[in-house]
């Protein structure tokens, strides 16, 4: 298949690489309005008690539950007739706009006896709080409509917008702002360190323009699929990053390999069916790891996680597709010339270095280590070993939390309006737990004991209810009438002194839960939300994790032969990415570098990005285990089946993919890093995570733990039972001819 799709594009280079950029131009138009169609939400479903205690009160107390919160700031605002006229203005504004549901709360407006829970402790903030309707795609475009009509920046009066709708605003357009920042860092260093590795201008152009194709694609896919299903925001840095990362990183190792067999005489047509038959080949099986590692995300509910496996996949497919289709297009047109604007010799002679030299595998610094690491093989295991569990050990006190307006620079004014909640209220209204009872046709009675018990938990400054307000179990203000409905039920807001997504603010939960109700109780607020995710999310945790691991076992048996080789390389990985998490924890959930990195730690991290992390770097680590794993192959099948010919194939493995790999590596981290310059402190913790995950991989792993794992274990690296021997040679991926041919052709010469 791979052979003659190789042929064609020998045979009509022009037309393929005319039909690609036609196909680039088409998907860059349709997906260049990809973001405004996405959605900022997507991390609970219908089915939760907090999403239904929300709808309920959408559907028959509107208003009752703000998600958009506006402060007017000024000088002594109780007394400022400046910000009062400011005030009955954007009142004005937000009676007039349809979306607007419920009544519109205010400090000028609310009654005396409750009103100083919307003044600031300062009294240098009141409060406007407004419930605006629509899905997780309308709600942030409508805020950030009213945002535009109603923010006032500067002057003797400020008025700043907050809450989640806000909140999501910003993020959308923070995002979309930080993928073309990105963008802009990623692809011209990548650029020059392809040119820097290949000592090639020519050779370093081809893996760009893969990855440039791979870019549009990604954007086109991403804007059709918006018009199918619900497709998180959040996943247009990923995709974007992986389909760069991995276009180049397929074009990195099919251009090495083609450069390696014209150096060994071949012609132009010749070497790119030889480098598609082998690297292309690895490719793809590569791509079907990753692909299948995203496929995993679709065992969750929420459209958070399977957007981003819908996308992925399309993504891996579209990376893949240009590397073995377009790419050998491009080689056939480049020709002889791929060494065209060498760099090196230049260079070499501007610091008047000595002239390079090749080297061969043997010679080379990859080689001596792992012969090094493979004459201790035990010591360094366990060493290795202790460090990973080591780095991984601060996941184990991990905290889960519900992403909010601190995943912002301090800088936006969502952000801006939290910190002032949080900070200069004796209550953060915006984090209120709002209990509704569905169900209940009692008495007033039922519920002003019911609201007094509540205010005892510690913790809660208030509970309002249509009985009365308490404090501590004290009535001090009157109830409000309308928070009871004789057909519909009624509700109690429940304020917090805690942050909703700390351990305290989650065993509050748990004892407002604890508090008998007069009918069956409903919770909802941010607290509620991010403890019912969680659950939801970490309940299908083992079923994503069995998929992932089963089907990697499985490739890597039908790409090997061995069933040694794929649970050792699922065992690494693991370890890999427990030392990444564990560093995870330690940086953006205690904060330790958020000085550096420029990011507010608090004291959690989000669910969402640990899962998305272990699915693409786990998808990425095995990227490269299976490029490692198919040139260790085909040196041990054309090699002696002894000890000594395993060590050897191991070090010649390594050696000849050594460059390339770091190389590889370096660039899919570069392109992560892009993204982890991200303001969101959620992008910023993928973009970083998936980094270290590539790097540890490509250094640790490859460097020491994986030469000393297979020194130990020799021979028994390929073993298989019988039954499964038969099994591989029917289905399995059959590299007999090409060690045969490698063996008769074969160079001492570094993989360049």
């Amino acid at each position: 298949m791979l052979t003659r799709i190789a042929r064609t594009a020998v045979a009509r280079p022009r037309l393929v690489v005319a039909v690609a950029l036609l196909l680039m131009i088409l998907c860059g138009v349709i997906g260049a309005t990809a973001h405004s169609h996405m959605k900022s939400g997507g991390f609970v479903t219908e089915d939760l008690d907090s999403v239904q205690a929300s709808q309920y009160l959408s559907d028959h107390f509107p208003g009752s539950e703000p998600n958009y919160v506006l402060t007017v700031s000024a000088e002594d605002v109780p007394n400022s007739t400046a910000a009062r006229d400011a005030a009955d203005h954007v009142l004005a504004v937000l009676r007039s706009h349809p979306e607007v549901s419920g009544e519109v709360q205010s400090y000028w407006t609310a009654r005396p006896d409750l009103k100083q829970a919307m003044l600031s402790k300062d009294r240098k903030h009141a409060l406007i709080l407004v419930n605006i309707e629509g899905d997780d795609a309308e709600l942030p475009v409508r805020a950030a409509k009213l945002s535009e009509e109603l923010q006032v920046e500067s002057g003797p009066v400020t008025i700043k917008a907050g809450g989640l709708a806000a909140t999501f605003s910003d993020i959308n357009t923070q995002i979309s702002k930080d993928l073309i920042i990105a963008e802009a860092i990623a692809i011209p260093i990548t650029g020059l360190l392809l040119a820097l590795v290949f000592g090639s201008l020519m050779a370093a152009a081809l893996p760009v323009a893969i990855g440039l194709f791979a870019i549009a694609a990604s954007l086109g896919i991403l804007r059709v699929l918006t018009a199918l299903t619900d497709v998180s925001i959040f996943a247009l840095n990923m995709t974007t990053a992986l389909g760069l990362a991995l276009a180049i990183d397929y074009s990195l190792f099919i251009v090495s390999r083609y450069r390696e067999e014209l150096t060994a005489g071949a012609t132009p047509a010749a070497a790119v069916i030889r480098a598609i038959r082998t690297a292309g080949r690895t490719v793809v099986y590569s791509a079907l790891v990753v692909a299948l590692s995203l496929s995993a995300l679709l065992v969750f509910p929420q459209y958070f996680f399977r957007s981003f496996a819908y996308a992925g996949i399309a993504v891996v497919a579209a990376a893949a597709a240009a590397a073995v289709i377009v790419l050998p297009a491009l080689l056939i047109l480049v020709g002889h010339r791929i060494d065209a604007g060498d760099l090196r010799a230049p260079m070499r002679r501007l610091f008047r270095l000595a002239p390079r030299t090749e080297k061969e595998p043997r010679q080379t610094a990859w080689y001596r280590l792992v012969i090094a690491v493979m004459k201790r093989p035990m010591s360094i295991a366990l060493a290795t070993t202790a460090f990973l569990l080591l780095l991984g050990a601060p996941f184990l006190g991990v905290q889960f939390g519900y992403p909010d307006d601190r995943a912002l620079p301090a800088d936006v004014a969502s952000r801006e309006v939290g910190d002032i909640l949080r900070t200069e209220f004796n209550a953060d209204l915006a984090s209120s737990a709002t209990i509704v009872l569905p169900e209940f046709r009692g008495s007033a009675a039922e519920i002003d004991t019911y609201a007094r018990e509540l205010s005892k938990v510690p913790d809660v400054p208030a509970v309002l209810s249509s009985a009365a307000v308490y404090r501590n179990g004290m009535r001090v203000a009157a109830g409000v009438p309308e928070m009871t409905d004789p057909q519909h039920g009624a509700y109690l807001s429940v304020a917090t002194a805690l942050d909703p997504y700390s351990t305290a603010g989650g065993d509050q939960l748990d004892t407002l839960r604890t508090v008998a109700a007069p009918s069956k109780a409903l919770i909802t607020g941010p607290g509620a939300l991010n403890q019912d995710s969680v659950t939801a999310i970490t309940g299908k945790l083992p079923l994503a994790g069995a998929l992932i691991a089963i089907t990697t076992l499985v490739l890597l048996f039908l790409f090997t032969g061995s069933v040694v080789l794929p649970i050792k390389a699922l065992i690494l990985n693991i370890l890999s990415l427990a030392a990444t998490f564990g560093a995870m924890v330690w940086i953006f959930q205690e904060g330790h570098l958020s000085g550096l990195l420029g990011f507010t730690a608090t004291g959690t991290l989000n669910l969402a990005m640990p899962i998305l992390m272990f699915s693409l770097a786990f998808g990425a680590s095995m990227d490269y285990e299976v490029f490692l794993l198919s040139r260790i192959r085909e040196e041990w099948l054309a090699g002696p089946k002894t000890t000594e010919g395993n060590t050897e194939a191991v070090a010649m493995g390594v050696a000849r993919t050594g460059r390339i790999f770091t190389a590889a590596a370096l660039l899919m981290s570069i392109v992560f890093l892009g993204v982890a310059t991200s303001g969101v402190s959620m992008m910023k913790l993928f973009g970083l995570g998936c980094a270290l995950a590539v790097i540890s991989d490509a250094t640790v792993i490859r460097g020491l733990l994986a030469p000393a794992l297979m020194r130990m274990m020799g021979t028994w690296n390929w073993w298989s039972p019988k039954p499964l021997v038969v099994l591989h040679n029917k289905f399995g991926l059959d590299e007999a001819e090409d060690a045969a041919h490698d063996a008769s052709k074969r160079l001492d010469s570094a993989s360049v």
